[in-house]
């Protein structure tokens, strides 16, 4: 159980950007404590999170990379399906070394404005320019029934001129990221919802692109998955990535540095239920 909060908080420190040698002595002096004491680190620290933002209070953060040069630039995009306007006006700017988060109120076309971001879909008004490799992670789909992990790794590497063993071992590296061992026989069809999640992250990542988009990517994971998954965004953005995540998990919105919010705005004087 200590090894397991341990881990938790010093990932918790890298994802709120602590400084590398002062992050390692917090832990070690924790992991101290809890060895002299014996006593159980929920009771004594309690939830990692919590006590990494006491952390960063304390001691502040080391400064992060500057961001670069724009990589995505979405303006005033707006999506219509026969009378209804799922987007209105939605604008937003991403620089390399950013991660965006996308949030709002179920329907508000969060899943719509990622799919025009990836030219999978065109606006009805406004415009997307993206500048470098571009790789998308859709929320559903994305993965062949029949084939293995593998297979799919030597697609993607096939599409950016890499054989077919480095796009597999590619492949494997990034799906141990995410705490993945991909290899093996099993067909797509028959890996559980979460570990089919992992092998789509896994592809969007595997062109190293530059603007990465991410459809509520974790659906299915586990706890320590959903630590991984944070972590291996933070690394990506530290190496100069542009991400854009679609989330409605609004606790995390303190690992992130801009946040689109799509919820329409209400008519002055309306209550959410609608009524004045």
């Amino acid at each position: 159980m200590n090894d397991d909060w341990l881990r938790t908080f010093a990932a918790e420190l890298h994802h709120r950007r602590v400084a590398a040698d002062a992050a390692r002595h917090v832990v070690a002096e924790a992991a101290t404590h809890l060895r002299d004491s014996g006593g159980d680190p929920w009771a004594v620290f309690g939830p990692p999170q919590q006590y990494a933002g006491a952390i960063v209070e304390s001691i502040g953060t080391a400064p992060g990379p500057r961001p670069g040069p724009v990589r995505l630039h979405a303006r005033g995009i707006t999506k219509r399906y026969g009378r209804q306007t799922v987007l209105r006006d939605a604008t937003l700017t991403v620089r390399a070394g950013q991660i965006a988060a996308v949030v709002g109120a179920n329907g508000c076309g969060k899943s719509t404005f990622l799919r025009i971001c990836a030219g999978l879909i065109s606006p009805d008004a406004g415009e997307v320019t993206v500048s470098g490799r571009l790789g998308y992670c859709p929320q559903a789909g994305g993965t062949a029934d029949f084939l293995l992990a593998d297979e799919h790794f030597v697609l993607v590497g096939a599409g950016q001129g890499v054989a077919r063993g480095p796009a597999r071992r590619a492949g494997r590296a990034a799906a141990r990221q995410l705490g993945w061992e991909a290899g093996g026989n099993v067909q797509a069809r028959h890996l559980s919802g979460g570990t089919r999640q992992k092998l789509n992250l896994t592809m969007s990542t595997l062109s190293e692109p530059d603007v990465l988009l991410l459809d509520e990517p974790y659906q299915g994971f586990d706890q320590g998955t959903y630590v991984n998954f944070w972590d291996q965004l933070s690394r990506l953005r530290d190496a100069g990535t542009a991400i854009v995540v679609v989330t409605h998990l609004l606790n995390q919105l303190d690992r992130v540095d801009t946040v689109l919010d799509l919820t329409p705005a209400q008519p002055a004087g309306w209550t959410a239920g609608g009524r004045p």
